[in-house]
């Protein structure tokens, strides 16, 4: 089975063109409307004083959410020290990687991943592997908001948590598109909508509140349209929001996601329209 021509709205961002082809490769009426840019923090002050921190060994372990905020990372240290010295310094820890693309990054430095969290990748999966480790003076690589939580959660089982961030999210330069997708879910002219990171609804909403859409828009994905969720993270993010996705893959993948959605969208919109599946 394939969209069959249902008309599928994604906000993707970096990897926008990329889900344009998969959506119409399955048969979809894709309209992409980018709704996120990872912005590099300005001042490296705080970086410098971090890698100072790691270099006099002030840290038994690394966790690395993510691979993009390790090349901004890795960036950012080496406008002041060696990137030779930035690698040994992290051979010396016990480096988690939340997923494989960190992993992607550190092979460049030639480094190692002691620990690769599996599917779904999320922070919850990591706390119970560093309970169950020696190592308790952390420092977490965050994305592209903090995540107290998380942290709160490393020092109930006694761990001193340092966090580095060198990027943030914001909204992209151009919110045309942006503020279309919201008139096309208020509207009722979309069928599906796909998520793939929790950021995207977030923007999706402030968006739509600047326009007054904000209520019409949580209706149109509570009660009509098909809403896809990539994974455990964007499924909390959604609730939040007294959302429940509709299609969720076996494996948090975007090309997964996709094709459960061609799969399963049909019948999905039937159900939640009360209407004939087609």
């Amino acid at each position: 089975m394939d969209f069959g021509g249902l008309r599928v709205i994604s906000l993707e961002s970096r990897r926008a063109e990329l889900m344009e082809q998969l959506v119409r490769r399955f048969g979809g009426d894709a309209f992409v409307a980018p709704s996120v840019q990872e912005i590099p923090l300005s001042r490296n002050d705080e970086v410098f004083a971090w890698a100072e921190r790691l270099f006099a060994g002030e840290f038994d372990m690394m966790v690395l959410m993510t691979g993009v905020g390790l090349t901004y990372l890795r960036d950012a240290v080496v406008e002041k020290y060696s990137q030779e010295r930035f690698a040994e310094a992290l051979r010396l820890l016990t480096i988690v990687s939340r997923g494989p693309k960190p992993v992607t990054v550190l092979n460049e430095l030639g480094v190692k991943s002691k620990i690769v969290i599996p599917e779904p990748n999320t922070w919850k999966e990591i706390v119970p592997i560093i309970e169950a480790r020696p190592e308790r003076r952390i420092t977490i690589q965050e994305y592209g908001r903090h995540n107290p939580e998380f942290a709160a959660e490393l020092e109930k089982i006694g761990a001193q948590v340092t966090t580095i961030a060198v990027y943030r999210w914001t909204l992209p330069d151009d919110v045309g598109p942006l503020r279309e997708a919201v008139r096309r879910i208020a509207e009722r002219e979309a069928d599906v909508i796909i998520f793939t990171t929790s950021i995207q609804l977030v923007h999706l909403l402030e968006v739509a509140e600047q326009m007054g859409r904000a209520r019409d828009v949580r209706q149109a994905l509570r009660e009509d349209l098909v809403v896809a969720s990539v994974g455990p993270i964007m499924n909390t993010a959604l609730a939040e929001e007294g959302i429940e996705p509709d299609i969720v893959p076996a494996h948090p993948k975007m090309g997964n996601l996709v094709r459960a959605a061609a799969e399963m969208a049909a019948t999905a919109l039937a159900r939640k329209r009360r209407l004939p599946a087609h």
